[in-house]
């Protein structure tokens, strides 16, 4: 799942925060944390990257990891049982895999990176950690992450973006 860093790349959270803050996608993550607020959950998250064509999510895999996208675009498949393909693509600014990390379901569709990406991945695990230890920025989380889910369900291209 991932790729091995090149030397060069750097991961910082102040990316990650522009990154949702210069989005225009109408799913984007919009969350009102102070610079301290999101380097505390920066401390509960996991940096990496991914290549071109490297697969992120499966359809059918019991997993609640949130995947944060700050740079790179991802593309989500789903494939229903009449063996049909619907596709949506998710950019910097946005995350995947709310869907699963809310409901405890098994993964709703595949997602692959469609270019180079700079993810973060926060586990459910480091979730509940969070929500201990400073429950307001977990809230604040959900909240936005709430926002998120009912955007895509009721943008009907984008319900499949919901993993």
């Amino acid at each position: 799942m991932n790729a091995p860093l090149p030397t060069s790349l750097h991961f910082d959270i102040r990316g990650l925060t522009a990154a949702m803050a210069h989005s225009h996608a109408c799913d984007a993550l919009r969350c009102q944390f102070s610079t301290q607020q999101w380097e505390m959950l920066a401390s509960y998250m996991q940096p990496f990257a991914l290549q071109q064509g490297q697969s992120l999510i499966e359809q059918g895999v019991a997993d609640q990891t949130l995947y944060f996208i700050e740079i790179g675009t991802l593309s989500v498949h789903y494939l229903d049982e009449k063996g049909r393909i619907r596709m949506a693509m998710v950019a910097a600014g946005s995350v995947v895999g709310e869907g699963a990390f809310f409901s405890h379901q098994p993964r709703s569709a595949s997602v692959q990176a469609a270019n180079a990406c700079k993810l973060w991945c926060l586990t459910a695990l480091r979730f509940k950690e969070l929500a201990n230890r400073n429950s307001p920025i977990a809230l604040e989380l959900t909240l936005a992450l709430g926002a998120v889910l009912a955007k895509r369900m009721s943008n009907r291209p984008k319900r499949v973006a919901v993993t």
